[in-house]
């Protein structure tokens, strides 16, 4: 059955000048939900669910994100506890800092943490990794086993979650990194799931139905 766009929960993606806008709209979208893609504050705020994308440089994110109040607009959904959704470097913003190319920029400050390059020999980790989950993941049920999309040189590899917190890890190159997080209303993670095909999908779904 086809529901009415009347009763459909209502989604923004945060439109602060960095990619993936539309694949990450469309792929909402399919959740059957009603997408907008905006970078008004209000809008953001009042939504049922935000998702916060991200792509580039960890700085250049976080200028993008500040200059239109995101930063802002995160913490009071946070603290308001609305579900938020973060990709890729929007993943990464969330966390106190970013260092890349050796350039040092302050991030949200939501978790502790530092983004940093990835111990590897080859990079940037580009294409389909597993993960390792941990029981009681809402972000990933029915997908425990699943393989997604990343494409990132960078990463949190030390992180000290907050009580409650689900982490879920993943590995390339010998190296572990934080593959994504579920803090109460604020889920985040590393590798893009509106690029992860079918099991993509039932994520983002799974985090719709949080709505």
């Amino acid at each position: 059955m086809t529901v009415p766009a009347a009763g459909r929960k209502k989604v923004v993606v945060l439109d602060y000048g960095s990619g993936n806008i539309r694949s990450a709209e469309r792929a909402i979208a399919r959740a059957g939900v009603e997408v907008t893609v905006t970078l008004d504050a209000e809008l953001a705020l009042a939504a049922d669910g935000l998702v916060v994308p991200g792509v580039g440089a960890f700085a250049a994110c976080m200028d993008g994100l500040r200059a239109v109040g995101g930063d802002k607009i995160i913490a009071e959904r946070v603290a308001n506890q609305q579900p938020t959704l973060a990709i890729c470097v929007g993943h990464q913003v969330l966390f106190s800092r970013g260092v890349e190319h050796g350039r040092a920029a302050d991030g949200c400050g939501l978790w502790p943490g530092e983004v940093e390059l990835i111990h590897a020999e080859r990079l940037p980790h580009m294409g389909w990794n597993t993960v390792r989950t941990q029981s009681g993941s809402a972000m990933f049920a029915g997908v425990e086993s699943d393989r997604f999309y990343f494409v990132h040189s960078y990463a949190v590899r030390e992180f000290e979650p907050p009580p409650g917190a689900v982490v879920t890890w993943a590995d390339h190159g010998g190296d572990t990194f934080v593959a994504a997080v579920e803090d109460g209303p604020l889920w985040s993670t590393q590798f893009h799931p509106e690029k992860s095909g079918d099991a993509g999908g039932r994520l983002i779904s799974n985090w719709v139905a949080t709505l």
